[in-house]
C-alpha cells in the first residue's frame, strides 16, 4: 500500500514538474517526486524484513507517535529560529543577505508561523493524539498503514509550504498561504486522520470516550471545514501556482477571519487542550477536578469560537452588526475558556508539592496560567473601544506569543517530557536538570517577549492617536517606529532566550532516546491494551 501511495505521488510530481515548467510548481514538482523516491527506498530496504509476529496486535502501535516528536521538535528548533532572525530583522534591518528574495522578512515570516504552528504544534497534536487515544480507548490503531500515511503526508504538506514561502508562492491568507495544490493534498490527508480516529474508537474496549478525545476530534473536524471554505480557490491553469480565491471583498476578508480565528481555537486551542486534559492529571496523578466542568467547557468553546473571529475587522467596511456579533461572542467565550483552566489549576490541589519538584508538571501549570490569561486578554482587545487603540499595533503580536509561548508551546513540552521516556520504555528523561533548564529559559522568553510588545504595542497605539494644539498628529510613523526600537529588541532577546530552551529540550530528548537504547530496558511486551493487565490502565481511561 505504502509503494502504491508513494508510486501515485511521485507520478504526481512528475506531471507538476513538467506541466510547471518556468512556473514555481515546477519546483514543488521536483520536491513531491524526491520526496516519493526517497520514501520508497526506505520501504523497499524493509521490504524483505522478518515479518513481525502476530503479538503486535496485541499491543499499541507507538512508532508513529515516535517519530513525531522528533518532527515536532525539529520544526521547533528551525520554526523558532526563523523567527529569532526576523525579530532581529526588525531591530537591524541589514541582518540579511543582500539582493536575496527569500531572505526578506516578507518570505521569512510565514515560514516562522507554519513552522512553530503547524510544523512544531501540528506533529505534537498528530503524535500526542495517536498516543492518548489508545491509552483512553485501549485498542491498538486500526491498520499500520493509516497513521504513517498521516504523519508523513502531513510533513510533506509543510515542507511544500515552507519551500513555497521561499521562492514567493503564497495566498496571502494569515495561516493559510500554501497554494492550491498544498490545500488539495492537506485536504486528502486530514480526511485520513479524521477516519483513523473515530476507526479507532469504533473498535475501542473501553465504552466511555474520554473528554480529551472530544477535543481531539473537534480539532480534526473543524479543522478540515475552515481548512475547506477558506482556500476555495481557482487556479490560473493547472501549470500554474497561482490561484484567485472564491471571494472578493469584504467577503473574503470575513471568510479569512472566520478561518484565521477559529484556526486559533480549534488548532491552538482545542487540540491542546486534548493534550492538557490527559497529560495534566496523568502526571500530577490526580484526577480532573471536574469530569462535568470539562464537558461543558468543550461544548460552550465549541459554540462561542465559531463567531467571534469578526472581531478582526473592526473599524472596517465589514457591516457594524456583524462586528458587534463578534465582539459579543468574544466576551462570553471567557467563561468556557477559564471553565477550562480553573479546571486545570484545581485538579494540582492537593499536588502542589509535585509542582514545586516536578519541572514537567511546572511546564503545565504554567500553560493553563497563560492559557487563562491569553483568552482573558483576547476578549478584552475584541471590545471595540480597546481594538481601537490595540488594533495594528505590537500589542496583537504580544497577545499571540503569550498563547502561541505561554500556552501552546508549554503544555507541549510538558507533555512531551511525559511522553518521551514511556515511548523509549525509560524511568525518566535524560536529565531532569535540563527539563529544568529549559523551563526557566521558556518562561523568561516568554516574558520578555511578551512584556516587550506590550509596551511597544500601548506605545504605538498611543503615538498614533496624539493630537497637536492644531489638529495634527504630533507624531510621524517614522517617529513612533524609533521609539519601538529598543523594545524590537527586547523582543529578539526574549525569542533567543526560547530557542535556547527547544535546543535544551532537543539534546536532553535525543540523550533519553540514546540512554534508552544503551540500557535495553524495554519490556518485551510493551504496553497491552486489554483489561487486567498490569500497565493497561492510566489517568484518565
Amino acid at each position: 500500500m505504502a509503494l502504491f501511495v508513494l508510486g501515485a505521488l511521485a507520478l504526481a510530481g512528475l506531471a507538476m514538474a513538467v506541466g510547471g515548467r518556468g512556473d514555481p510548481l515546477a519546483v514543488h514538482g521536483y520536491i513531491v517526486l524526491a520526496f516519493s523516491l526517497g520514501l520508497g527506498f526506505v520501504v523497499l530496504s524493509a521490504l524483505f524484513a522478518p515479518e513481525p509476529p502476530e503479538s503486535r496486535l496485541s499491543e499499541y502501535y507507538d512508532d508513529p507517535t515516535r517519530v513525531g516528536i522528533i518532527l515536532s521538535l525539529a520544526w521547533a528548533v528551525a520554526g523558532m529560529f526563523v523567527g529569532v532572525w526576523v525579530a532581529a530583522l526588525l531591530a537591524w534591518p541589514e541582518l540579511t543577505f543582500v539582493d536575496s528574495a527569500w531572505a526578506s522578512f516578507g518570505r521569512l515570516r510565514p515560514v516562522h508561523t507554519s513552522g512553530v504552528i503547524f510544523g512544531f504544534g501540528g506533529n505534537a497534536l498528530i503524535a500526542t493524539s495517536f498516543h492518548v487515544l489508545q491509552r483512553t480507548s485501549r485498542a491498538r490503531l486500526p491498520d499500520q498503514f493509516s497513521p504513517w500515511f498521516v504523519l508523513i503526508g502531513y510533513n510533506l504538506f509543510c515542507l511544500i509550504a515552507a519551500s513555497g514561502y521561499l521562492i514567493g508562492v503564497t495566498q496571502s491568507k494569515e495561516y493559510a498561504e500554501p497554494e492550491w495544490y498544498a490545500d488539495i493534498w492537506l485536504v486528502i490527508v486530514w480526511v485520513a486522520y479524521f477516519v483513523l480516529y473515530i476507526r479507532t474508537l469504533q473498535r475501542r474496549k473501553e465504552p466511555h470516550i474520554y473528554v480529551a478525545n472530544w477535543y481531539y476530534m473537534a480539532f480534526i473536524l473543524v479543522v478540515a471545514v475552515l481548512h475547506i471554505v477558506n482556500n476555495l480557490a481557482v487556479p490560473v491553469t493547472f501549470g500554474h501556482a497561482k490561484s484567485y480565491s472564491l471571494f472578493s471583498g469584504v467577503q473574503d476578508a470575513m471568510t479569512q477571519w472566520w478561518y484565521g480565528h477559529n484556526a486559533v481555537a480549534f488548532f491552538l486551542t482545542s487540540g491542546f487542550l486534548g493534550m492538557m486534559y490527559y497529560y495534566l492529571p496523568k502526571r500530577a496523578g490526580r484526577p480532573i477536578f471536574s469530569y462535568r466542568l470539562s464537558i461543558i467547557s468543550f461544548w460552550g468553546i465549541t459554540f462561542m469560537y465559531m463567531w467571534a473571529g469578526a472581531h478582526h475587522l473592526h473599524y472596517t467596511a465589514l457591516p457594524q452588526w456583524v462586528q458587534t456579533l463578534g465582539m459579543t461572542f468574544s466576551l462570553v467565550l471567557l467563561v468556557p475558556s477559564w471553565a477550562s483552566a480553573g479546571n486545570a489549576l484545581a485538579t494540582l490541589n492537593g499536588a502542589w508539592h509535585k509542582v514545586r519538584d516536578d519541572a514537567t508538571l511546572r511546564f503545565m501549570m504554567v500553560a493553563a496560567v497563560f492559557y487563562g490569561l491569553s483568552t482573558f486578554e483576547g476578549s478584552f482587545m475584541a471590545i471595540r473601544a480597546v481594538n481601537s487603540l490595540s488594533h495594528y499595533t505590537d500589542w496583537t503580536v504580544g497577545h499571540v506569543h503569550a498563547g502561541a509561548l505561554g500556552w501552546v508551546a508549554m503544555i507541549t513540552f510538558g507533555s512531551l517530557y511525559a511522553l518521551v521516556p514511556w515511548m523509549w520504555k525509560t524511568e525518566r528523561m535524560y536529565s531532569p536538570r535540563l527539563i529544568e533548564l529549559h523551563f526557566w529559559l521558556a518562561l523568561a522568553g516568554t516574558v520578555v517577549y511578551v512584556f516587550a510588545m506590550w509596551n511597544s504595542g500601548i506605545i504605538q497605539g498611543l503615538m498614533w492617536r496624539t493630537y497637536n494644539d492644531s489638529g495634527t498628529l504630533a507624531y510621524s510613523f517614522i517617529d513612533s517606529l524609533v521609539a519601538m526600537h529598543p523594545y524590537y529588541i527586547a523582543r529578539a532577546f526574549g525569542g533567543l532566550l526560547f530557542l535556547t530552551g527547544a535546543v535544551v529540550c532537543c539534546v536532553n530528548v535525543a540523550m533519553t532516546i540514546r540512554m534508552a537504547r544503551h540500557a535495553r530496558k524495554a519490556e518485551a511486551g510493551g504496553d497491552v491494551p486489554l483489561y487486567g493487565q498490569a500497565g493497561a490502565a492510566q489517568a484518565g481511561e
